[in-house]
């Protein structure tokens, strides 16, 4: 079907140069996805606090706080959770966010304590805002998932499969202008996870207008849980690991971070379903 994906797409837009108090700027794909998601996901948001009668003004103010809850659960699950001896040694390090270093588990814990300051400040339920968010943020997840593809980062074992990818592997040679090492064709893992992100975002949004899952409170976090942590324990078979304490282990670190959120998936769908729907 393909011919091998050599993937030579640089991680840089443009650049911008005599930036005042800044110097130069990059303007990364990276950057621009995560953007992009969050303007979708609070036009999404947008779009259901109207349909369920409440104030689509006080969206922006959630987006504020899972945008900050977002990077800083990011962060510091990644420091925390990969190399929480480094970090804890170097605590400065945790606020150099440019060296990358973002894991996603941690940002879903940080939208989650956001959305408990939030819904108490708005005297919402925590629940009506999660389950929504558990249509609108999927989109997000994806986008983030292409943003990691142009980087070339985060990418699975070597594969015969014809739609394998070559990715750069000397990518700070390759910004500096040298010729760019590819990897041997590899599991184009970024693309098979915003697939199923995709697919939980047209699920889910399907659930709430064919079926009233918003008014089944949980419902839509669960599916969120189970199907977005579901999927990234399976792709991480064919994922390279991210740290090399996780060469060797049976379960690398993003398997073992899944599993109570599709647990949590799990309680959350049942409860929903045998409790009595909301008036």
């Amino acid at each position: 079907m393909f011919n091998v994906v050599t993937w030579t797409v640089h991680p840089v837009i443009f650049h911008i140069g005599n930036v005042p108090f800044f110097g130069s700027l990059d303007l990364r794909w990276y950057a621009l996805m995560f953007i992009i998601g969050f303007y979708i996901g609070a036009k999404l948001m947008e779009k259901y606090y109207k349909l369920d009668g409440k104030d689509p003004e006080r969206v922006y103010v959630l987006f504020m706080y899972c945008f900050f809850g977002t990077l800083i659960g990011a962060r510091l699950g990644h420091c925390l959770f990969y190399d929480p001896q480094y970090y804890l040694s170097h605590p400065l390090e945790m606020l150099m966010t440019w060296k990358g270093g973002l894991a996603s588990h941690g940002g879903t814990l940080g939208v989650f304590l956001a959305v408990l300051i939030y819904a108490k400040r708005d005297k919402l339920s925590p629940l009506f805002v999660l389950d929504r968010l558990g249509i609108a943020v999927a989109p997000v997840a994806a986008l983030i998932r292409l943003g990691n593809l142009f980087n070339h980062e985060i990418y699975g074992h070597e594969t015969d499969l014809p739609w394998g990818f070559r990715f750069i592997t000397n990518m700070g040679a390759y910004e500096a202008g040298r010729e760019p090492i590819f990897t041997a064709p590899s599991h184009p893992t970024q693309l098979y996870e915003a697939a199923c992100y995709l697919g939980v975002f047209f699920l889910n949004a399907w659930l709430y207008k064919r079926y009233r899952a918003g008014d089944r409170p949980g419902l839509l976090l669960g599916s969120f849980f189970l199907l977005v942590f579901g999927s990234r324990f399976c792709i991480e078979f064919v994922k390279n690991v991210q740290e090399d304490f996780e060469e060797g282990m049976l379960l690398d670190m993003g398997q073992i971070l899944s599993i109570p959120f599709i647990l949590a998936g799990i309680w959350l769908i049942v409860r929903a379903m045998t409790s009595q729907v909301k008036k």
